[in-house]
């Protein structure tokens, strides 16, 4: 039952990650400069990491256990925000180091629309991580799959 879930969060993730990076490609949406939409493109994924950042925080000071910054007990919500902040730092780095690449050959609407997707994948991601840690694979996969999409078209584009 857990695979399934999962391979069904990674199939709707793939599916995701082509619309996000080609429907803007497709819709004849007006020029935005890449040296513009890249920072504006981290703002909103930026907002939803410091609402996480602040959860974690109110959580930690509002147990007397936790206050001091010990080791959250695995499986407590304190422990899967820190696991979901973890994972969202590291889909940051790496948007970081590969949407400049793609914004510049794809267009700055690419890179806008990588940033709100990302912003609501990881949402899903945290939400899902909540519910059941299966559920986590769909905002995983709707993070990290349109990274990698949108760098590999880039690549042929640029290629070509």
């Amino acid at each position: 039952m857990k695979r399934a879930a999962i391979a069904i969060g990674m199939v709707l993730g793939a599916v995701w990650a082509v619309a996000i990076v080609l429907l803007p490609l497709r819709l004849g949406l007006p020029f935005v400069p890449p040296a513009l939409a890249i920072p504006a493109a981290f703002l909103i994924p930026g907002i939803v990491m410091a609402m996480m950042i602040g959860v974690l925080a109110a959580r930690r000071f509002f147990n007397a256990d936790l206050i001091d910054g010990s080791a959250a007990i695995t499986g407590t919500r304190v422990d899967i925000d820190e696991r979901v902040l973890l994972n969202t730092v590291e889909q940051m780095v790496l948007a970081l180091l590969i949407w400049p690449f793609i914004g510049f050959n794809l267009g700055g609407v690419s890179i806008l629309a990588l940033g709100v997707g990302m912003a609501v994948a990881r949402l899903i991601y945290w939400v899902g991580y909540h519910v059941s840690p299966p559920l986590r694979s769909l905002g995983f996969a709707a993070s990290f799959y349109p990274t990698l999409f949108g760098a590999f078209w880039a690549v042929w584009i640029w290629i070509n």
